[in-house]
């Protein structure tokens, strides 16, 4: 380790001794300056432009991804102007001097690469992650400016891990990690992109959709996966003690996940729900937003959204109300007055039902006699409706209105329970007894209503 870091120091004094050859150091430290000096230009004409160009971006609508681009560029403006008078201060020296401008030219390549790194690495969406790549495509574009990256190449080979037969060295490592990060992502991208536009094909159903577009996903990531490993010259069979271990930690720590997403290819295997459908799942009542691997989002007419997991609709009672058929039977209860004519009733509580926008005109409502009550005569009503992802309390809510104002119409009363309450005294001479606490035996006779209260 200590020869391979000589190494590499003895490239960095040929490249310093290759600059101080071709110039002196006054100049040197002038061209420093000059660095300095243009860098600070930069970030004072930043500082000016940046607000007027940031209020002309707010402009933009409905282009999200390049709004991204230009607010990645506005926040480092200062950067492609520090190039820009970088370039014109070159020219400049090399139009009106035979001065050589090694430190200016570097600087500028570095600059240049930094600034095209940082705003590529903008269309990754994870922050930490743009950081990380940003950072590791400058270092490696610098060491290939400074000529340095087959010296670094060969210290990061240096350091390796022997398993077994096989060295693992951290330039493999490195090199693994990078081929495999860009070809999950590419994998990643060019997966959305198929499930995309399998969600327009109309000729296949709303679950095979999401199964086919899952599989795609997977299926490119796995051999995104492979061909990088490959690629890296990594033989997996060193591996095989850790992708064992790895084995037995996905069998006893994540039972949960593997469970829910065996559960959620089963779910649109057999398309028992699909994006769209009304299900009740215990208490919660709503519709079905989407179907990922791992849950299911249901939307509530509340505007909340469970992310139920897949499992629970394998081994539990759901009901799907639009599984086989949108429609959707209510029932609602009423009673009117024994005066009323039930014909009458029947027929006007089926056209206020009818009357009512959201129920299903092609299943005429009907309405039954359910029994005789105590002071009214019991009536149901049933009706159909197409879109119970609407809500179901609002249009049973539509229909009682209905109702009301045809009863009206037609002077047809909805009777309430009335109850007369008759107060009695006993009759005068009547022994009336109080009871024990229990309340079995009578203690001793209650004054007569006929006695005084201190008459004996």
């Amino acid at each position: 380790m200590p020869s391979e870091l000589e190494q590499l120091g003895d490239a960095l004094a040929r490249e310093a001794q290759r600059w101080a050859g071709a110039t002196d150091l006054t100049w040197l430290l002038v061209q420093a300056g000059v660095l300095v000096l243009l860098f600070l230009l930069a970030k004072l004409i930043a500082t000016r432009i940046e607000p007027s160009l940031d209020e002309r971006a707010r402009r933009i609508r409905h282009q999200r991804g390049l709004l991204r681009m230009i607010a990645a560029l506005l926040r480092r403006l200062h950067w492609p102007i520090f190039i820009a008078l970088l370039f014109l201060a070159i020219t400049a020296i090399r139009a009106f001097s035979l001065r050589q401008t090694v430190l200016l030219s570097l600087a500028l390549a570095l600059a240049a690469a930094w600034f095209v790194t940082v705003v590529l690495s903008r269309i990754i969406r994870n922050r930490l992650a743009a950081k990380a790549v940003s950072w590791c495509v400058w270092i490696l574009v610098a060491l290939l400016i400074l000529g340095l990256l087959d010296d670094a190449a060969v210290l990061l080979d240096r350091v390796a891990l022997p398993l077994g037969a096989t060295r693992l060295s951290l330039l493999t490592v490195l090199k693994t990690l990078a081929l495999l990060g860009a070809a999950v992502w590419i994998a990643s991208i060019a997966g959305s992109f198929v499930d995309r536009k399998l969600r327009t094909t109309e000729g296949l159903t709303p679950s095979m959709q999401v199964l086919l577009g899952k599989i795609f996903k997977v299926g490119l990531i796995v051999v995104a996966v492979l061909l990088a490993v490959s690629a890296a010259g990594l033989d997996l069979t060193t591996l095989t003690i850790f992708s064992g271990a790895i084995g037995v930690g996905l069998g006893f720590g994540l039972q949960k996940v593997v469970s829910n997403f065996i559960s959620g290819i089963i779910i649109l295997m057999d398309r028992s729900i699909k994006p769209g459908d009304t299900i009740t799942v215990g208490e919660t009542f709503g519709w079905i937003r989407e179907l990922r691997a791992r849950f299911v989002s249901v939307v509530t007419r509340d505007g909340r959204e469970y992310l139920i997991p897949n499992e629970d609709f394998i081994t539990e009672r759901v009901v799907n109300w639009s599984f086989t058929d949108e429609l959707v039977r209510l029932d609602i209860t009423f009673g009117v007055s024994y005066n009323s004519d039930p014909h009458l009733v029947t027929k006007v509580a089926i056209e206020a039902a009818s009357g009512v926008a959201r129920v299903e005109a092609d299943r005429r409502p009907v309405c039954w006699i359910t029994g005789f009550g105590d002071s009214s005569i019991d009536f149901l009503l049933r009706f159909w409706i197409h879109d119970p992802q609407q809500g179901l309390t609002n249009v049973r809510g539509k229909v009682y209105l209905a109702l009301w104002d045809a009863f009206k119409a037609n002077n047809i009363e909805i009777p309430f329970p009335v109850r007369d309450v008759i107060l009695r005294s006993p009759p005068v001479g009547t022994k009336v007894f109080d009871l024990d606490a229990d309340g079995d035996q009578p203690l001793r006779p209650a004054p007569s209503s006929s006695q005084s209260p201190s008459g004996r």
